[in-house]
């Protein structure tokens, strides 16, 4: 049923911009962009892929050995994987990427890219509430403490001290998912710095490009962007997010005056721009192959006291 509801949303969406000749404001949306406005909106998404790097280098920095490169190169490619495969299934080559070079363990992987994901709507959330329009203080900051400590307890729960392995069965497979997750709420140590500046510069960006193709105001922008993100982050979207992801940035518009039909339109040119993006990127690291892991340190035995 949720795919069913996601080819629905796509498919909408799809409708929506071939009736009655919608293409044609797309096109125009696109012209407002000069070449100057192209090339910041693209370092900024450079930017954005560089802090990513640099939260897996972070976390993954005993097996990486010095290659921050290698964990660029693992989320270009990731990256383009998630914004381009139906249904979140780009999410595997996360774990199949960590895998290949740095042999990391499938649970250990499957719990960072966890942890990951949970840092990043975390931070979202936060955002969303300490911007919301019209929303009253003493909800505001009750929300902010509400996910702040969401945010504390997670790992200090996972880490705690548990008998789930002694069950046996699916709670002894549980527990190995537990255990990794722990183990990847350890290993991060400036996690969350590096999530807060990754989605600042992210959000920043497309709130900038959004303003740009409307054309809009700052704030407007920064609506719609917002928006588009919480949607992404539903457990319901449109085939590689195409639908979901403008329709949750045209109603984040809605209050600030915008159209709906040109809040779809820029929304829709801001995801064009964005695959665009990450495929360009995750096309030029794959052409890039890394070194297998063996040829990066021919000898580990002087390391071995390093766990």
């Amino acid at each position: 049923m949720k795919r069913l509801i996601a080819i629905a949303a796509s498919l909408a969406l799809l409708a929506w911009v071939a009736w009655d000749g919608r293409w044609q404001g797309l096109a125009d949306a696109f012209r407002r962009l000069d070449l100057l406005a192209l090339m910041l909106a693209i370092a900024g998404f450079a930017a954005s892929y560089v802090l990513r790097a640099g939260r897996v280098y972070d976390e993954f920095r005993r097996d990486a050995h010095g290659r921050f490169g290698v964990c660029l190169r693992i989320v270009l490619i990731h990256n383009a994987m998630v914004n381009v495969v139906p249904f979140r299934g780009g999410e595997a080559a996360f774990p199949v990427l960590l895998g290949r070079n740095f042999g990391t363990p499938l649970a250990r992987a499957v719990a960072s890219l966890f942890w990951f994901r949970l840092q990043d709507a975390l931070v979202v959330a936060m955002l969303a509430v300490g911007v919301w329009p019209d929303l009253p203080l003493p909800l505001r900051l009750a929300g902010i403490v509400g996910l702040v400590a969401v945010a504390w307890y997670l790992p200090r729960w996972a880490r705690a001290p548990h008998a789930w392995a002694e069950r046996g069965g699916a709670a002894a497979k549980l527990a190995k998912l537990r255990d990794a997750f722990a183990d990847s709420t350890r290993h991060a140590r400036f996690g969350w710095a590096w999530t807060l500046a990754n989605w600042s510069v992210k959000l920043a960006t497309q709130a900038w490009l959004l303003a740009s193709l409307l054309p809009g105001g700052l704030a407007v922008g920064a609506a719609g962007a917002l928006g588009a993100e919480l949607a992404a982050i539903l457990p319901v979207q449109g085939v590689a997010g195409f639908g979901t992801y403008e329709a949750g940035a045209a109603a984040a518009m809605l209050p600030h005056g915008v159209p709906f039909e040109n809040g779809l339109q820029a929304a829709l040119a801001l995801h064009l721009f964005v695959i665009a993006c990450a495929v360009a990127s995750g096309a030029v690291a794959w052409l890039m192959p890394a070194p297998p892991v063996a040829s990066t340190s021919p000898d580990h035995s002087h390391l071995s006291g390093r766990h």
